[in-house]
């Protein structure tokens, strides 16, 4: 039984090889290793085709925020395509679901955003919001004001827009990127760019580049600034508690539109329904994505303010965007099924209660390890920082290559984990239990302790 199971897993990844080009993925590298097929999924942990097991900390690609395996989602699905698989939103049409989602999205958004714009994408989702922008100034009589600021280390996207948006800059390498009308400042990372400055204070710093920008450019010319309320792909850099109220203060001073991607942090991640919620913030757009429908299918959206709302609905006359799946019926159904889950498991009161400030002491308590230089986190979004001299705050020279050996140890010993440079990233589903969270902190240390033990032997 064993052979024919891993014959089927060799199969399946020679055919994957032969036919299917990877996202994100050093296709040669590939070619060379090969893939792991993955088969099934029960609350936080997967499978292989191989019968192998792995708690997955990061829920798929931080969206698989109910667990695996939620029947009630499927049998959603499963009954909005035997009555209409699939129906457009286009010549003043609509579906069920799709009128439902948008209703359920607007009730958790806080009395200020009252509609949605759907997508399928957090990538599209930025395309959108960045076109709505455009077209709100220019409604209103400020064309010129076009150029949208955005921040180094972002992720938003790898469509045209939503890279050039990104602050990667191994993204902008490819593809002649960014896109004129696009402008990065700095970020607020202040374990490795705060220097001697407190946290508070680099905060304002960062903050206030936003300002400094505006005025170089001219706040005639600007249109919105765009970030995370905690940056995710770029290694959960959870920024100074003075650096948002102060991002806020600005755009509000000198009228340029605040957009948040909530891809990440949105339906309960940060122990608020938004992270803009969080922090306090008033955005004008908010990018959703990943956790609006756990993963299960793929579905996105714009919530838009009304202030910005109002324009498009009342005086710019057509909106000349949109994409055959906008609001996909199947997909809003899935996506309404994921919701009620949350709300009825009351899952983002227990990633602000329970989970949450449970899974930040576990986590902390690697801050004692001679290779952690931090390690943080907000409701259910970490990172563990490595470093090679902890009193200095010295990284590795190669800091990539740090962070996939602790990522590849990791997963020989089932636990799934991610790296961005030397930061390892961890975002587990929102069920995840107290035991569950001891076995990745557990796993964790084990690791770093033989790592540990690899450098400093001669």
């Amino acid at each position: 039984m064993l052979q024919t199971s891993m014959s089927k897993s060799s199969e399946l990844s020679a055919l994957d090889l032969k036919h299917h080009l990877h996202p994100f993925s050093d296709m040669k590298v590939l070619q060379q290793h090969g893939v792991r097929v993955m088969t099934r999924g029960e609350g936080v942990h997967v499978f292989d085709a191989d019968g192998n097991g792995y708690l997955d900390a990061f829920s798929g690609l931080w969206c698989v925020n109910v667990g695996y395996g939620r029947r009630e989602i499927a049998d959603a699905v499963y009954a909005q395509m035997t009555a209409l698989p699939f129906y457009n939103s286009f010549f003043a049409t609509t579906t069920e679901p799709t009128a439902r989602l948008a209703a359920r999205i607007c009730s958790h958004a806080g009395p200020h955003i009252n509609h949605v714009f759907f997508t399928n994408s957090g990538s599209e989702a930025n395309d959108t919001w960045l076109r709505m922008a455009r077209v709100y100034w220019a409604t209103r009589g400020q064309p010129t004001k076009k150029v949208i600021i955005s921040r180094t280390n972002a992720y938003h996207g790898s469509t045209v827009a939503g890279a050039s948006l990104g602050g990667m800059v191994h993204m902008h390498e490819q593809g002649d990127l960014p896109i004129p009308g696009i402008v990065h400042i700095g970020q607020p990372y202040w374990y490795a760019e705060g220097g001697d400055l407190s946290p508070e204070a680099f905060g304002l710093k960062r903050a206030r580049e936003l300002e400094e920008t505006i005025k170089a450019i001219g706040a005639e010319n600007v249109a919105a600034f765009v970030a995370e309320p905690i940056q995710g792909t770029g290694g959960v850099i959870i920024p100074p508690a003075s650096y948002w109220p102060e991002i806020q203060r600005i755009c509000r001073a000198y009228d340029i539109l605040l957009a948040v991607d909530e891809v990440i942090c949105g339906f309960g991640r940060m122990g608020a329904w938004f992270g803009y919620q969080y922090y306090g913030l008033a955005p004008d757009f908010c990018a959703i994505a990943k956790g609006l429908s756990s993963g299960y299918q793929p579905i996105a959206g714009v919530m838009v303010s009304d202030r910005v709302a109002d324009v498009l609905i009342n005086e710019a006359g057509a909106f000349q965007h949109g994409f055959t799946y906008s609001g996909h019926p199947v997909a809003a159904a899935g996506a309404l099924a994921n919701l009620d889950i949350i709300e009825s498991e009351h899952l983002v009161e227990r990633v602000r209660d329970d989970i949450g400030p449970y899974f930040a002491r576990a986590l902390e308590s690697l801050s004692d390890h001679i290779m952690v230089g931090e390690a943080v986190s907000t409701g259910l979004l970490g990172a563990v920082q490595l470093v090679l001299e902890k009193e200095t705050r010295k990284r590795f020279s190669n800091p990539s290559d740090i962070g996939m050996i602790v990522r590849n140890f990791c997963f020989m010993r089932n636990l799934i984990v991610r790296a961005s440079g030397d930061r390892i990233l961890i975002a587990p589903a929102f069920t995840i239990s107290r035991d569950e969270v001891d076995q990745v902190v557990s796993t964790l240390r084990v690791v770093l302790d033989e790592i540990a033990a690899e450098l400093s032997s001669p």
